[in-house]
């Protein structure tokens, strides 16, 4: 229980932003790596897989689509696991259960064995990872955090085009059970990631303050209960607009990078020139997230970081629009480049904004919650566009619903900030106002205390006194302050 408490972030604790943090990004990098690209990676066993166990494309295409349910269905329970136990051994944990799935699923003998040890073992455990990791990253910056997811959600991408090839020479040299076996070892490495996550400490009091003892009804006070799930971001507008907003997005935000290769195909082009529009995908990405982090952290930019989401979304939604109309791998290439900047972009931003909303004491509930909202989008997403490429036969149908879908989000975000900042800035005012008051009273009470002489044991009670509540209200204007400073005007 000491280490959740530590864990949460004591409300004095400053973010560092730099030191251990960048040791927390690291490991932030490699778990987020893992946890988008691991169920791409391994679709590069599903022939083996066919063969071995004499079913579908359909069937082992279930491995991805459980897996990415367990990532994000598990939301809640990732949330109220971080807020009970504290990050790290909540990662340390999960990174044990993605190795033992995929340990369990060499020794197979069905395709049920996968589903179960793949998609719900190893797919909670990368659940246990990813969460966690987003929260400790957001607790150790503030004013470079908006870099630091940037360079974190480029492990994606990078991840991305080591895993799928190191998946293809492991299925070459030991087959798909050696392979899954050497992967599961590799996936222990989240362990290491999830021990990097040391909890920020209180910083020591004063000399002066742990001279003044407490009083009785001080110490008698009870301490309110932690929550082990807070609802109470719901009775936030600007965090059911994100949560709207963000579900639209994902219904089409993974279709094209799902169907593009397919798109080359049945444009005629062979198989390893049609994978190729992957790889410049990807590497676009890779370079599109650092850039769109660095961008959101200048001074101008980041008080208007939910405009330069809305932006990114829009852009990624006209790219699918327009890219619908390709007829040649020219045209295909072109709109890999555009869609890996905007994928970029998005990805960079999507977990800075909800962090700017709901704060850090709410983000661990909030960012559960969100991804529970998510998954039924995502299994709703690919599965929905694939019937419409049924019925249709035509990708530019497909392309262009994922496009209206993402530009729908986007409006959705633009237009519910729009009529909802103005009356939080008017707040945030109103509040700054009243702490910079309270905090010149107790100031000047303060120093009139202090030009008295100490003439006995109540005037020198007073005096702490005074000099615990004038600390504690210059602490609300700063406190105050930093919130419009680091997030005021961009929540929504």
């Amino acid at each position: 229980m000491g280490g959740a408490v530590v864990d949460d972030g004591p409300p004095g604790v400053k973010a560092p932003d730099g030191g251990w943090g960048w040791a927390v990004l690291a490991g932030c990098f490699v778990i987020t790596g893992f946890s988008y690209a691991f169920p791409k990676a391994v679709s590069v066993f599903f022939k083996e897989l066919i063969r071995e166990f004499d079913v579908g494309y359909s069937d082992t295409a279930w491995i991805s689509s459980i897996l990415l349910a367990m990532l994000y269905g598990t939301g809640p329970l990732c949330s109220v696991l971080v807020n009970r136990f504290g990050c790290r051994p909540v990662m340390m944990v999960g990174g044990l259960f993605a190795s033992l799935g995929m340990i369990l699923a060499s020794f197979a003998t069905s395709i049920i064995h996968i589903y179960l040890c793949i998609g719900v073992i190893t797919g909670l455990g990368l659940a246990l990872n990813f969460q966690p990791s987003l929260i400790m990253l957001n607790r150790y910056f503030s004013e470079k955090r908006p870099l630091a997811n940037g360079l974190a959600a480029a492990g994606s991408p990078v991840a991305l085009c080591c895993l799928s090839p190191l998946g293809q020479i492991l299925q070459y040299q030991y087959g798909w059970r050696g392979g899954f076996l050497i992967l599961g070892g590799i996936l222990l490495n989240c362990c290491a990631c999830g021990a990097l996550m040391r909890p920020l400490l209180p910083p020591k009091k004063p000399q002066y303050l742990e001279e003044s003892t407490p009083t009785a009804a001080e110490e008698k006070k009870p301490q309110p209960k932690k929550k082990l799930l807070d609802f109470s971001v719901f009775k936030d507008r600007g965090f059911l607009i994100y949560t709207l907003a963000a579900s639209i997005m994902v219904l089409g935000l993974f279709v094209p990078p799902v169907f593009v290769v397919s798109y080359a195909k049945g444009l005629g082009y062979e198989d390893t020139k049609s994978s190729l529009l992957l790889t410049i995908l990807g590497f676009v990405d890779m370079f599109a997230r650092p850039a769109s982090g660095l961008i959101a952290g200048m001074k101008w930019v980041r008080p208007r970081t939910v405009y330069l989401f809305s932006f990114a979304m829009i852009f990624n939604g006209c790219t699918d629009l327009i890219g619908s109309q390709a007829n040649n791998y020219e045209g295909l290439v072109v709109f890999c480049i555009f869609f890996g900047i905007s994928y970029g972009m998005v990805g960079a931003l999507q977990f800075e904004v909800l962090m700017s909303i709901v704060g850090t004491e709410k983000f661990s509930s909030a960012i559960g919650l969100v991804l529970l909202m998510e998954a039924f989008a995502v299994l709703v997403g690919p599965p929905g566009a694939g019937r419409l490429l049924d019925a249709t036969h035509q990708y530019m149908y497909v392309f262009l619903l994922a496009g209206c879908e993402v530009t729908l989000s986007a409006f959705v975000i633009a237009i519910g900030n729009f009529f909802c900042i103005s009356k939080k800035k008017e707040d945030l005012e109103v509040k700054i106002e009243m702490a910079v008051t309270d905090a010149e009273k107790e100031g000047l009470n303060f120093g009139v205390e202090s030009e008295e002489d100490h003439e006995g044991e109540e005037d020198s009670k007073e005096k702490a006194n005074g000099n615990d509540n004038a600390l504690k209200a210059v602490e609300e204007v700063i406190m105050v302050k930093e919130m419009g400073e680091n997030g005021g005007e961009d929540t929504l």
